[in-house]
């Protein structure tokens, strides 16, 4: 079996993460697993990709930053045709849309498409008009993908209430978020650091989705004049961020430590991990934070976060961008109950090691259904710019 993932870039993401860790396990299993970059910009190109081999385009236009999506769906059909794969790997929600297209442009010349649902599919933080719209783009999905990938098991029944998908083409398989040896590195924590104060700890890129103005809020009003809050990750909010931090006036507490190769391995340094998303999937900060046996504040973002906390019993759980609740959090975070064996065994259950293997399985009974959303297509294709090139 020849398993095609395709990805934007190189920069840090969760979902560019977790593929790149699922091509190299997949490999190492004896699959073949190409893997066609749309540019090579990015950190995660040394970081994950070191010895990695992956196709990209030659010669890059200008849409290729600027619209990556657009270049992928450009690009795309060209490497399809010339790797032949049997499977299509979208690896996570972002991605959809390239899926889509592929079905439409190429037709029965394209292999059936196996797609790992990333983030919220309800998304009640939007308004009500473009909660409409997100929802039927995700009914029209179910149309054309072949097989759905869940994360958690709890987030199936809002995929059928608004995609409804036939059962038997969702599989829910745990993110492999961390492996087992990462695992068993974020649970041999240290003696504490002696300290004045908390030291709180965020993870993400600077983006809107992440919603950092409420975390930063929250913190101002509940923690201590001698807590700290190291945020780990880059992005187009930074600018935003300093400039709510100076008004604030917790420059002093508060470090943007901007990205890191493995932030990760810093977590046990830490005594709780904040999370203030609009919307989440199965984030794999929460996993590697209860892999560390840290206390986790996080926002109510979605059903896959509130079922990786237990429903409250491994985290607090506050509702989504109440600065005051957040703040009431942390001011408490204090109280909450030591369980750290508990949270260890939660995040065991997303390890590659055993997840790698499940999706080999779930794309083989995907390679023996039938096929779902192919088109008669037999345009030329014209759309590809340059020529690919191993690395």
């Amino acid at each position: 079996m020849k398993i095609l993932t395709f990805l934007h870039s190189f920069e840090p993401g969760g979902v560019e993460r977790v593929a790149l860790r699922l091509v190299r396990a997949w490999r190492e299993q004896g699959i073949e697993a190409p893997l066609a970059m749309g540019r090579r910009d990015g950190a995660l190109r040394s970081e994950l990709a070191d010895g990695l081999a992956y196709t990209h385009p030659r010669r890059l236009p200008i849409i290729a930053v600027w619209m990556e999506t657009s270049w992928m769906i450009a690009w795309l059909p060209r490497e399809i045709r010339r790797v032949r794969p049997d499977i299509l790997f979208c690896a996570g929600s972002t991605y959809t849309i390239v899926a889509v297209a592929m079905k439409l442009l190429l037709g029965r010349q394209c292999p059936p498409i196996v797609a790992k649902i990333s983030n919220d599919v309800a998304r009640l933080d939007l308004p009500p008009l473009p909660r409409f719209f997100w929802r039927l783009w995700a009914r029209m999905q179910a149309r054309f993908i072949d097989r759905w990938i869940v994360m958690e098991e709890a987030l199936v029944p809002d995929i059928d209430a608004i995609m409804h998908p036939a059962p038997e083409r969702v599989t829910v398989i745990p993110d492999p978020a961390l492996s087992m040896a990462q695992w068993a590195k974020l649970g041999a924590r240290g003696p504490a650091t002696p300290r004045s104060g908390r030291a709180f700890v965020a993870v993400g890129r600077l983006v809107g989705q992440k919603n950092y103005p409420a975390m930063l809020r929250g913190f101002e009003k509940g923690a201590h004049a001698s807590d700290t809050l190291t945020i780990y990750g880059e992005g187009p909010a930074r600018g935003e961020m300093e400039k709510l931090i100076r008004r604030l006036d917790i420059g002093a507490q508060v470090t943007l430590a901007g990205h890191v190769a493995d932030a990760a391995a810093e977590l046990p340094r830490f005594d709780a991990l904040l999370l203030s998303s609009a919307y989440e999937g199965v984030p794999a900060v929460v996993v590697e934070a209860l892999a560390a046996r840290l206390p986790v504040i996080a926002s109510e973002c979605g059903p896959g976060v509130r079922a990786l906390l237990d429903d409250g019993r491994l985290g607090m759980i506050v509702p989504r961008g109440d600065d005051d609740a957040f703040g009431a959090a942390i001011q408490n975070i204090d109280d909450e109950p030591q369980c750290g064996e508990a949270r260890r065994a939660q995040a065991r259950r997303f390890t590659l090691e055993s997840s790698a293997a499940a999706y080999v399985h779930a794309m083989t009974a995907t390679l023996g259904a039938p096929r779902i959303g192919a088109i008669e297509r037999s345009a030329p294709d014209t759309a590809f710019a340059g020529k690919p090139v191993n690395q």
